[in-house]
């Protein structure tokens, strides 16, 4: 087992853009599916993800709060899609546009989560970018990680209210409609 604890090596990895990542989870987050795009992309092989949260490719140059916010979604029982920045297990990065849903028991009730990850749009990216890296500083002025995610998210919030109306149209007006990727 490779160790939890990889490095950024600052090489970026990118996938087909007519390849899907696909992963599943339980309510606690631990992977129970992850498809041959997300094992050879992530640089895991597929018993090293099988068990262990989903947490584990976090790029530490993640923005806590975006994670607060898809957190707080998918538990409500709703769709989010996010711009997402993982660390594969060699220490490359790679970007992903994540699609993440709960799934539902027959009763209704939350049973685990499903994520596509498709590759997003270079223009998109040259965003969302500088919006997370606003978001990071405004999370490393805290030294308590509660103060530091409420303050990112407040920032997160008044990014996405300064561009579109909601949070899904701020994430959908950064992806251009026409422009080959």
């Amino acid at each position: 087992m490779r160790q939890t604890s990889v490095r950024a090596s600052g090489v970026e990895r990118t996938f087909s853009h007519d390849e899907v990542i696909v992963s599943k989870t339980d309510v606690g987050g631990r992977m129970t599916y992850v498809n041959d795009v997300f094992v050879r992309v992530s640089a895991y092989s597929e018993e090293e993800l099988i068990g262990k949260p989903h947490n584990l490719i976090r790029h530490p140059d993640m923005p806590r709060a975006v994670f607060k916010l898809l957190w707080d979604t998918i538990q409500a029982g709703n769709e989010i899609f996010a711009y997402i920045l993982n660390l594969a297990g060699d220490g490359a990065h790679y970007w992903v546009l994540a699609h993440v849903t709960p799934t539902f028991s027959a009763r209704g009730q939350i049973v685990g989560f499903h994520s596509n990850r498709r590759t997003p749009h270079r223009a998109a990216l040259a965003q969302i970018q500088p919006a997370y890296e606003r978001l990071l500083a405004e999370e490393r002025r805290h030294s308590s990680t509660r103060d530091a995610v409420a303050a990112s998210a407040a920032l997160l919030d008044e990014i996405v209210k300064s561009q579109a109306a909601s949070y899904d149209e701020f994430i959908w007006s950064l992806e251009p409609e026409e422009v080959a990727r």
